[in-house]
């Protein structure tokens, strides 16, 4: 569980040391930094959501298959649950594309 933190902290760590750059003058209509903001939060919402789902998909099937596998009749229940928690990475696809058309 360790490296998997320090692995999270390091990579934090460097997407804000290269959001904090030097401001240099620009042309007219050119925004860099701000398009690279938005990519960097779209790419964390999905990201974060992607990985809350897949946790839980991991959960919430490997019950299901419990269930499944004693009560069959169960089935369509399961893939009820399943699908609830699909819709968290829906939302996290809905959010990344909010953040990259504003």
């Amino acid at each position: 569980m360790k490296p998997i933190i320090l692995l999270l902290l390091a990579t934090m760590i460097i997407s804000i040391s290269g959001l904090t750059a030097v401001a240099y003058a620009q042309e007219e209509g050119v925004s860099g930094s701000a398009d690279g903001a938005k990519l960097i939060g779209a790419g964390i919402a999905f990201g974060v959501a992607a990985g809350g789902a897949g946790v839980g998909l991991g959960y919430v099937g490997s019950a299901g298959l419990a269930v499944i596998s004693e009560n069959p009749a169960l089935q369509s229940k399961v893939f009820i649950f399943i699908g609830m928690v699909e819709s968290i990475a829906i939302y996290g696809i809905v959010m990344m594309f909010i953040i990259l058309v504003q």
